[in-house]
């Protein structure tokens, strides 16, 4: 089974997020876009996980106690790589929470898992694979703003990601509050 631990997101978020996706002109940019239904923030991709495994990680989770906190979403980013942008993605806030949950999972799996060095807390919305229009696709990125929505997280969650040939499909397994 291939797995993941994330946050599941509210659909007012979802909802804004896919409207952010909506705004970038496909005559400018072919972008591979995160299906509105499979938004989510990865904290921590395990791989392909052997069932035997799994009872393991979920006993490891269980550990996991942190306080509720809230996050709002910030601004609208990307990723470049030599000058050519290659993911888009939306900001969260105060990202110090997020951080320190992410750390208390890592801590909890170290020994099964890699440590992630290199967390940060964004949510992915899409990544370009072909830019049309350089200058007006910069642009068009410049001037796209996120409203400033806030939510609470109280949970998180290990996630199934079956690749298929319509895109991902993610089904969370167990929740941890």
């Amino acid at each position: 089974m291939r797995l993941f631990v994330g946050l599941e997101l509210p659909k007012e978020i979802k909802n804004e997020l896919f409207k952010i996706q909506k705004s970038i002109p496909n005559n400018l940019v072919k972008v591979k876009w995160v299906a509105k239904k499979n938004l989510h923030l990865t904290l921590k991709f395990l791989g392909e996980i052997d069932k035997e495994e799994i009872e393991e990680i979920k006993n490891r989770l269980n550990k996991i106690k942190f306080k509720p906190f809230e996050v709002k979403l910030t601004k609208f980013g990307f990723f470049s790589n030599s000058g050519n942008v290659r993911v888009l993605f939306a900001e969260l806030f105060p990202k110090k929470n997020i951080i320190n949950l992410q750390q208390k999972i890592d801590g909890e799996l170290l020994s099964l898992f890699k440590n992630d060095q290199k967390f940060n807390p964004n949510l992915t919305l899409g990544r370009v694979k072909a830019v049309k229009k350089k200058n007006e696709f910069l642009a068009c990125l410049e001037k796209t703003k996120i409203k400033p929505l806030s939510f609470s997280v109280k949970e998180f969650y290990l996630i199934e990601s079956k690749l298929t040939k319509e895109g991902p499909q993610y089904k969370p397994l167990f929740l941890y509050s």
